[in-house]
C-alpha cells in the first residue's frame, strides 16, 4: 500500500509560481508511475501530468504544457509539480496519484488558488 501527502499549495497572483510536493510512504514507490490531477469547483477531476517510474518519460495536459513540469526524486520518495505562469483557470484542488496496476492511490489534495 502507498500513502500520499501533498503540500505546497496556496494563494498566488496570476503569473506567479508554486511548487507542489507529494511525499509517498509505503513500499515500491520507485516502481510506479506517478501523476497529478486537479479538480475545480463544479468540474470533473482532470489529468494534469504524469511521470514514469524512472522519471525518463513525462506527459502533460495541453492546458499546462510549457508551464508545468513534473519530476520525481525516488531517493526521497517524492514527486513534484513545478507550476509557472499560473492562470486563474489553474485554480483547483491538486491531487497526487500513484499508478499501481489494478488499483491506484490518491492523496488528500492541496488547494491552489490563482488570483487575477
Amino acid at each position: 500500500q502507498v500513502q500520499l501527502v501533498e503540500s505546497g499549495g496556496g494563494l498566488v497572483q496570476a503569473g506567479g509560481s508554486l511548487r507542489l510536493s507529494c511525499a509517498a510512504s509505503g513500499r515500491l514507490f520507485d516502481m510506479h508511475a506517478m501523476g497529478w490531477f486537479r479538480q475545480a469547483i463544479g468540474k470533473e477531476r482532470e489529468f494534469v501530468a504524469a511521470i514514469s517510474w524512472s522519471g525518463g518519460d513525462t506527459v502533460y495536459a495541453d492546458s499546462v504544457k510549457g508551464r508545468f513540469t513534473i519530476s520525481r526524486d525516488n531517493a526521497k520518495n517524492t514527486v513534484y509539480l513545478q507550476m509557472n505562469n499560473l492562470k486563474p483557470e489553474d485554480t483547483a484542488v491538486y491531487y497526487c496519484y500513484c499508478y499501481v496496476p489494478g488499483t491506484g492511490y490518491w492523496g488528500q489534495g492541496t488547494q491552489v488558488t490563482v488570483s487575477s
